[in-house]
């Protein structure tokens, strides 16, 4: 990983344009090609990105304080550096992929031996499918075959969301699967959360640990 924190300006071009004033900021140059720029005051998320496949190419001779970074769609992330203030690589070697609490991994486990809670005609492929950027929490078919990627969270906010379409942008390459569609399956899912991935096409579900367990719900009813 490189870190570059640095007085900038930043344009976006492609289906939209955006521009970012010059301000300190620090740029993230991931191993797997990805860039972001992040801001001091917006937690993890960054102000602007791109993600991979992309490549960066670095300025030279007059040039050389420009960076662009282009998409597999020729979209541009140009960074005009001012002032380079810290400039630093890290090989931080393979990651262990996160390890989810007890109640998380019991829901992967529920709803892998309870797969027609996502609909009828569903079947389980695999848990834990492995790709190149860590384990997507469940593989399965819908009722006419199509390919779906599962990620279970205990509370669904936007990050959840985030990781789900990095898992699809890959999964959707590999022609034995393709196409992949999405569903995000939580105990609570956040507003915010729900409409970004309804915007990016990401079904949503909201799991019953109860219900999973096979509990019955001890409330009274009138019907």
């Amino acid at each position: 990983m490189r870190l570059v924190i640095a007085r900038c300006s930043v344009d976006y071009a492609g289906r939209l344009t955006a521009h970012l004033p010059t301000a300190p900021r620090l740029i993230l140059v991931k191993a797997d090609g990805s860039v972001s720029i992040h801001a001091d005051d917006r937690a993890y998320k960054p102000l602007n990105w791109m993600s991979p496949p992309c490549t960066l190419k670095e300025g030279t001779g007059d040039e050389a304080d420009v960076w662009t970074v282009v998409n597999k769609a020729g979209e541009k992330l140009i960074i005009t550096m001012e002032e380079v203030l810290h400039d630093s690589s890290h090989e931080l070697g393979v990651d262990p992929g996160l390890i989810k609490d007890g109640v998380e991994a019991h829901l992967q486990e529920l709803l892998a031996d309870r797969i027609e809670t996502l609909g009828e005609g569903y079947t389980l492929i695999r848990r834990e499918y492995m790709t190149a950027i860590g384990p997507v929490d469940i593989l399965c078919r819908d009722a006419e075959g199509r390919t779906v990627a599962v990620e279970i969270k205990r509370r669904g906010e936007i990050d959840g969301v985030e990781q789900l379409t990095r898992y699809l942008e890959l999964l959707n390459r590999d022609p034995h699967l393709a196409p992949v569609r999405g569903i995000f399956a939580a105990q609570e899912i956040k507003p915010q959360a729900r409409v970004l991935a309804t915007d990016r096409g990401i079904g949503c579900q909201v799991l019953d640990y109860d219900a999973l367990r096979g509990i019955e719900d001890d409330k009274l009813r009138l019907f």
